[in-house]
Parts: C-alpha cells; structure tokens; sequence
C-alpha cells in the first residue's frame, strides 16, 4: 500500500546508525515550541467553549498505526514527527502523534510521588491517513525504525484497541509502583512494629497497602501497613 522504490528514499532508509544518531542529538535545536497569543477569552466565553471531540471521532477517515522507536526516544520522536507535519504540510494526512503514557506512584526513599511511565516503551501512536506521502513522512523521521506491520506494509489498529490504550491514559487514579513483592523479607519502619523483620503475605495496588507476616511472641502475626510503612532489607 504504501511501497517506496525510488533511489532517495531507499537511500534514507538504508542510512547508517550514527548519522541517525547525529540527527537524533540534533533535533532539539530544530523543533520549537509553538507561541499561544491571548485572544482575551472572558471566563464566561472559555466555559461556553465546546468540548474537544473524542480523539477518535475527530477524523473518522484516519486510522491509527503504531511505529517502532529507538528505546527512550519516544517523545522526541513525537516532537520530531508533529514539526515535520507541520513544515512538510501534510496536516491533513497526519493529525495525531501520541505517546502512550499513565500516571505511577512511585515509593522512593520513605516518599511517595506521582511519575509518568510509558505504557508501550518504543512504540508511539499515529493516527493519520495512510498515502504514500504520509508514510514517507513518519518512517523517515529521525528516531522511528519502522511501521508495525507485516513487512512492508503498515496494519492499522482496530478502534477497540485504540479506545482501550487511550482509555488506560485518562485513568485518574494513579497506580502505586512498589518494590517488593510476595514471600520476599522487609523491615518495618514506622508504627507500633518498627524494627520488626518479616515476610510479604499479599499487596493491593488499590488501597497501598501490604501484609506482613511479623513474629510477634513466638506467634507469625499478619499485619496490615502502608507502602511506606515497609523496606526491602
């Protein structure tokens, strides 16, 4: 569907490591930011603004393809991609470059905070029409190694898979990210069993919490404690 057989292009593609690389380290001199000027909105003409329409909807003659990334590229790739849409002028066949993201607790150190981990680490989200044009765009912008697809040929997700992706994004509820797991040894360190050493009888993501099985007068007692409440030893 999309092939492409002429000299420049194969030349792009078959272009060594490090120069990709070298464009790669380059990229951040070329890509801007975009400039917002205030157009003096009141607040009661902000909130009679329509609501965006579903990512989806927005463009039902579009579909969305998935391409490969250098690992740990993922938003430069995307950055790359949204200013080669706009300076190529193809935003009529590309409308939407998204890195699947969702937001973690992470306990760190005694502290909890809230990071962003990628869902799909490599792998970013377009959502365009599939032309020759469009896809010489994507699969030549530096940072992306190729469509996934049966060889050559890009195959679009199913609008299920895309509602389900972008779904897991808007999850307002953040989940912890912990370090232990169960059967493996851990010291309490705060509450009425600081100091206590002993083993983890279960985890729940939901309600941050762990059970712990303490030794407690010669008796195993279960415990219930919060994510900060325990260490690895």
């Amino acid at each position: 569907m999309a092939k492409r057989t002429t000299r420049a292009q194969t030349a792009v593609e078959e272009r060594p490591l490090e120069e990709t690389e070298q464009e790669l380290q380059s990229s951040d001199e070329t890509v801007s930011e975009p400039v917002y000027e205030d157009e003096g909105l009141d607040e009661e003409q902000i909130a009679e603004e329509p609501a965006p329409p579903d990512l989806i909807d927005q463009h039902p003659e579009a579909e969305w393809f998935v391409i490969h990334t250098y690992s740990g590229y993922e938003n430069k790739v995307k950055a790359n991609l949204d200013h080669r849409v706009q300076s190529m002028d193809v935003a009529d066949k590309i409308f939407q470059v998204v890195v699947p993201t969702e937001d973690e607790i992470e306990i760190k150190n005694g502290q909890r905070r809230t990071v962003q981990k990628k869902v799909f680490p490599g792998y970013v989200l377009v959502q365009m029409v599939l032309t020759d044009e469009s896809w010489y765009v994507v699969r030549n912008t530096p940072g992306v190694t190729s469509f996934v697809g049966s060889g050559n040929k890009p195959i679009p997700l199913s609008t299920t898979e895309v509602r389900q992706i972008l779904k897991q994004m808007e999850v307002e509820a953040p989940k912890a990210r912990v370090s232990y797991q169960r059967g493996q040894s851990v010291k309490v360190i705060d509450g009425p069993f600081a100091e206590f050493i002993g083993v983890v009888d279960d985890i729940s993501l939901e309600k941050g919490k762990v059970w712990v099985l303490v030794s407690f007068f010669g008796r195993e007692t279960r415990v219930e404690l919060d994510f900060l409440q325990v260490e690895k030893l």
